[in-house]
């Protein structure tokens, strides 16, 4: 009697950056639903790979050699990594800037068509709480961090246009086991919504260069998807079971970033270096 054979995965191998942070470690995992081989990188340490089905590589994005070895025999990049928190601007720019720029470089020259791009909700940040954001709401960066994104989506709407390389760019919120503050109410994107939307980001067709926000169906939002609509990106969790737990905690000064703007204390972090 012969054995059932197993389905077959639409990627053969998918490269994930970021893989030691937290998100990457949740994709990481979820990813392999997709793949035969999911390519774990990071610059730190991460777990051993998990049998046959994973490959950990460490790579420094800042180093362009090393990430087109990186990306040799993909179908598809989930990129993540970089500095996730607003710091120096020397920091991001090897980081998030040059490691960016690197990442499609080697999507071009390897051919690979597909790329998930974890943007931010901080290339928006400036915008107060009160006024709801699309993806052609002009972008208001509000911090060093959120300038990279968005120089991130430019390089996705470039590559698109010039090689047929297409995005799909990940506004995330707040994406944590459960929210941390107020503002999170409107923000938090379970760890369930995150894997089915970068799902539909490597599974659509014909998404060009696609923006969307990553956040879960909460009851005050701040962002409207229907630009993204094409995705099929129907997230099923919501803040708001844990509204009464959050509204325990004290609420900030009306002149708190946390209490006026989107993008919360990145609008506030910084200089650097005075």
């Amino acid at each position: 009697m012969s054995t059932p054979s197993s389905p077959q995965k639409p990627f053969n191998r998918l490269l994930l950056t970021g893989a030691a942070g937290g998100l990457g470690q949740i994709l990481r995992e979820a990813l392999q639903a997709h793949a035969t081989v999911v390519r774990a990188s990071d610059i730190s340490a991460m777990a051993p790979a998990a049998g046959e089905h994973e490959e950990v590589i460490s790579c420094n994005l800042a180093y362009k050699d090393g990430v087109l070895a990186l990306a040799a025999d993909v179908d598809a990049i989930v990129h993540l990594g970089g500095i996730s928190t607003e710091r120096a601007f020397e920091e991001i720019l090897d980081a998030n800037i040059r490691g960016t720029f690197h990442i499609y470089e080697a999507a071009r020259k390897h051919g690979i068509k597909r790329v998930v791009f974890a943007s931010s909700n901080h290339v928006t940040g400036f915008y107060p709480q009160d006024e709801q954001l699309d993806a052609h709401s002009p972008r208001r960066p509000d911090c060093y961090y959120g300038l990279s994104k968005s120089y991130g989506e430019d390089l996705a709407t470039f590559y698109y246009h010039r090689y047929g390389i297409e995005t799909v760019s990940l506004r995330i919120g707040s994406s944590f086991p459960e929210p941390r503050n107020l503002r999170m109410l409107s923000t938090w994107l379970s760890y369930a919504d995150l894997a089915h939307l970068v799902e539909r980001a490597l599974l659509a067709e014909n998404v060009g260069h696609t923006v969307v926000y990553g956040v879960s169906d909460n009851r005050d939002l701040w962002w409207n998807n229907r630009f993204a609509a094409h995705l099929g990106f129907n997230p099923q969790d919501s803040s708001e079971r844990f509204r009464a737990q959050m509204e325990q905690l004290p609420k900030p000064a009306a002149n708190d970033p946390n209490a006026r703007l989107q993008g919360g204390a990145f609008t506030a972090a910084g200089p650097f270096g005075d």
